[in-house]
């Protein structure tokens, strides 16, 4: 596993330094806690970053945490991409917990909640409840059920335990303020009946306890010392606390939250996300344009790049929304500095140059990274036919176009100088086969007697190319805020040109044993990596990014 460099001071480092410089605490544990109900999404990689870079710049240990409390929307196939996302990134758990692991634990706290005439059963429904809760300048009303006895409720609670009522009748819930001006102190749900099996306990449950019950006292459990979150759970730290400290821990964790990461022309709603799916809008949850970590992956993102970009956005109190392109820009700098250099045509243009001698190849070499030398080089073949870009001729060039057009010279890149003579067209008119002569002193890309070019193409032989499929991806969304909707359903924001394929690609001939995962520049046209769909009958590249940013040009 690659070294990754400790993350910089932020406003958590500073308040554990203080803790621990007091003696308040004498070590850092934290845990990343997600739920496997979905795929991770580039903004659970600033919390994944954040918990275990916290951990191990102190020398600590980071759990990951499994939060299944909710096993009507989760599976086992999250669990394994949660993993796989988490080792991608560059990180490694000390311990791998669920929530359901602390289930029997959970249960005896709820029992001794009841026993200190802190919790009751109560029979309203969703909706009575919603009513009796009051609104944010309106306090709360009391249930009628809220001064049940604790034998009362202990033996209502045990009845829901052991199936005796349906889904939905009867809630366990906190006796705490229903005049609380913080509405999540007003009595909240602490268990509620679900019939349904789990996929770690089987049918041993049907109670289950809710997120904020069961978070905190899972942290507190596995002795977490620092329960590291995002914003949204600010408003529900008292709640956190209120838990803690009525159980009675004798090391209780602190919460301490920070802004999430939200990213421009990215959708992260799982609900949403769901739907492109299921509507096959995208070809899954790793489709390259989707915000997920595998979909990511799968574009050809390095996990340097994405652990750069959270080390750049830094760790704040306040939300704000990042640009993609500072994204991108991370992507860029990782493979410019990393990705052998080939070349590729997408829209391939034969080029004949008439003065070659047929039959005739010969070997060039050039160098795999400008950069690098010890990476070597690599031979291409050259002979009388060439593939070009069809962008790189025009018959009637504009001004400042220092490509193929008639009569113009440019240098093919590591080869020669040529020369076009003349053009072939279709019944249509466009351009087939271009005519050339090249100057045989040039060899290497200079002339003996010192005439410049402006122009330098990137070029495949006809003779040795490989065929592939290259699928140029760009952003999923027109729009910065995909999710608004003032407009019509959020569908509207689609991107029309997110995905262009081609499948007559040439590429030299060196890359046909690439595998999936395998990385390139290819010279004038960006980052590519192999995608899974590959076979070594039929190559599949990705484009990651450009070369430079041309979003809105």
């Amino acid at each position: 596993m690659e070294e990754i460099v400790k993350s910089n001071s932020n406003f958590i480092h500073d308040i554990i330094d203080e803790e621990l410089a007091s003696g308040k605490n004498t070590r850092v544990q934290t845990r990343f806690p997600p739920e496997p109900n979905g795929y991770l999404h580039i903004g659970h990689a600033k919390a994944i970053c954040i918990d275990f870079a916290t951990a191990e710049k102190y020398g600590g240990e980071c759990n990951l945490r499994l939060d299944d409390s909710n096993p009507s929307k989760e599976d086992v196939e999250y669990v394994e991409a949660i993993k796989a996302d988490i080792e991608w990134l560059g990180y490694k758990w000390n311990n791998v917990y669920y929530a359901s692991d602390y289930f029997d634990f959970v249960y005896e706290c709820a029992i001794k909640l009841i026993e200190k005439g802190k919790a009751f059963v109560c029979d309203l429904t969703a909706e009575e409840m919603r009513e009796y809760r009051g609104t944010l300048t309106e306090p709360g009303k009391n249930s009628p059920y809220r001064d049940r006895s604790v034998e009362e409720n202990l033996d209502l609670f045990r009845r829901m335990t052991a199936g005796e009522f349906p889904d939905g009748s009867r809630v366990l819930r906190a006796k705490i303020d229903m005049a609380s001006p913080n509405i999540v102190m007003r009595d909240p749900v602490i268990y509620r009946i679900m019939h349904v099996s789990h996929h770690q306990t089987g049918d041993k449950w049907c109670v289950y306890p809710m997120y904020d019950f069961v978070h905190p006292l899972s942290d507190a459990r596995e002795r977490v010392t620092y329960s590291l979150c995002t914003l949204e759970f600010e408003n529900n730290r008292p709640l956190y606390d209120w838990f803690i400290n009525e159980i009675g821990f004798e090391e209780p964790p602190r919460q301490i939250e920070f802004a999430r990461l939200n990213l421009n022309y990215c959708l992260t709603s799982k609900r949403k996300c769901l739907r492109l799916v299921k509507d096959n809008i995208v070809t899954g949850w790793d489709d390259p344009r989707m915000a997920t970590l595998c979909g990511m992956r799968r574009r050809g993102y390095p996990a340097e790049a994405v652990r750069n970009f959270v080390d750049k956005i830094g760790v704040s109190k306040a939300n704000s929304v990042v640009d993609y392109g500072l994204l991108e820009s991370c992507v860029r700098d990782v493979l410019n500095a990393n990705a052998p250099r080939a070349m590729a045509v997408i829209e391939p243009l034969k080029v004949v140059i008439d003065n070659y001698p047929e039959g005739k190849t010969e070997t060039i070499t050039v160098e795999i990274h400008p950069d690098h030398p010890e990476m070597g080089t690599r031979e291409v073949t050259f002979s009388r036919e060439i593939y070009i870009e069809q962008s790189d001729f025009m018959i009637e060039p504009p001004k400042k176009y220092f490509r193929l057009y008639p009569g113009n010279e440019v240098r093919l890149k590591g080869a020669y100088f040529v020369k076009c003579e003349s053009f072939e067209t279709d019944e249509n008119g466009n351009v087939t086969v271009v005519h050339c002569t090249y100057d045989e002193a040039s060899r290497g890309g200079n002339s003996p007697d010192g005439r410049k070019v402006k122009g330098t193409l990137h070029w495949v032989c006809a003779d040795d190319c490989v065929d592939a499929e290259i699928r140029l991806y760009d952003r999923l969304f027109n729009a910065e805020n995909p999710s608004d909707e003032s407009n019509g359903d959020f569908t509207g924001n689609l991107n029309p040109e997110s995905l262009v394929v081609r499948t007559d690609c040439k590429l030299e001939g060196g890359l046909r044993d690439i595998k999936e995962g395998d990385v390139f520049q290819f010279m004038r046209q960006g980052y590519f990596c192999v995608d899974k769909d590959s076979t070594p009958d039929h190559i599949v590249l990705n484009r990651t990014v450009q070369l430079n940013s041309s979003w809105g040009k």
